[in-house]
């Protein structure tokens, strides 16, 4: 199964495994991560989803689509080159060691 690294905002980490189909915001809440809320049920209708994606792993992910960059301009967090809406990424084996940061807020 594909590994995620979360970083929270003080800089500790957990690596989680999940399976392949699972997004980013799902991995989190099902792992009982602070720094998700995922408060649309993965529907793109929020921004509570918002995660900074580590260097070296933004190229690797699909490009965001119209839908989820209109959402990210509505993050509490400042919006950065990295910026993903955790409901939006799905893992797969490729992605295997993908690390990513929560935002400050939701």
């Amino acid at each position: 199964m594909p590994r995620i690294t979360f970083m929270n905002t003080h800089g500790a980490t957990t690596t989680v495994e999940v399976p392949e189909g699972t997004t980013i915001k799902d991995a989190a809440l099902e792992n009982g991560l602070e720094g998700v809320l995922g408060e649309c049920g993965g529907n793109l209708m929020c921004a509570t989803c918002h995660v900074y994606v580590a260097a070296g792993w933004v190229d690797q992910l699909p490009p965001v689509e119209p839908d989820e960059d209109a959402m990210l301009g509505e993050t509490a967090a400042a919006r950065a080159a990295s910026s993903r809406l955790g409901c939006q990424v799905v893992i797969t084996a490729d992605l295997d060691g993908l690390v990513v940061e929560f935002p400050s807020e939701q």
